[in-house]
């Protein structure tokens, strides 16, 4: 798999589990508010040490807090690959990758945006390509970094 697909897989991917994990904790937060206002209508048991509401409510916060843990793994991973990004000296190389592997943009628009000819900007986008692969190479922080976006991308 080339270097700029795995990019491409990975990063869109690690969107998708961010907005996946957010979205659980906003259906776990709607869970919580609905356990609450059912739970506290509820006539109270004498004999019961602790409350419904309390073992939800408990139950929820860790949920929730392991999400938030793994969506911190995956903001931490994005940060990488941004990080990664910005170590390329020409800052040009910069934007067109900054705007294809993290905004998605089109080979179009981005040649719309940067003023330039599509074929220059896949000339600029290869130069940049090749960049990344040389930081990757070099650096042995980024053998972590480019399993993990191998990883990801097979996911």
């Amino acid at each position: 798999m080339k270097l700029s697909v795995a990019i491409i897989i990975a990063n869109q991917h690690l969107d998708k589990r961010i907005n996946s994990k957010l979205e659980q904790v906003e259906s776990l937060n709607a869970l919580a508010t609905k356990a609450t206002s059912t739970l506290s209508d509820m006539p109270k048991s004498p004999n019961r040490g602790t409350s419904k509401l309390e073992d939800t409510i408990v139950k929820i916060v860790d949920l929730q807090e392991g999400i938030n843990r793994d969506i911190d793994k995956l903001v931490d991973l994005k940060a990488e690959m941004v990080g990664t990004i910005k170590q390329i000296q020409n800052k040009e190389l910069q934007v067109i990758l900054e705007k294809r592997y993290l905004c998605f943009e089109t080979w179009e628009k981005i040649a719309v945006d940067m003023n330039y000819d599509i074929r220059h900007i896949h000339r600029l986008h290869n130069l940049g390509l090749k960049e990344t692969s040389k930081l990757i190479k070099s650096c042995h922080e980024m053998s972590l970094w480019s399993s993990s976006i191998i990883k990801i991308a097979k996911e």
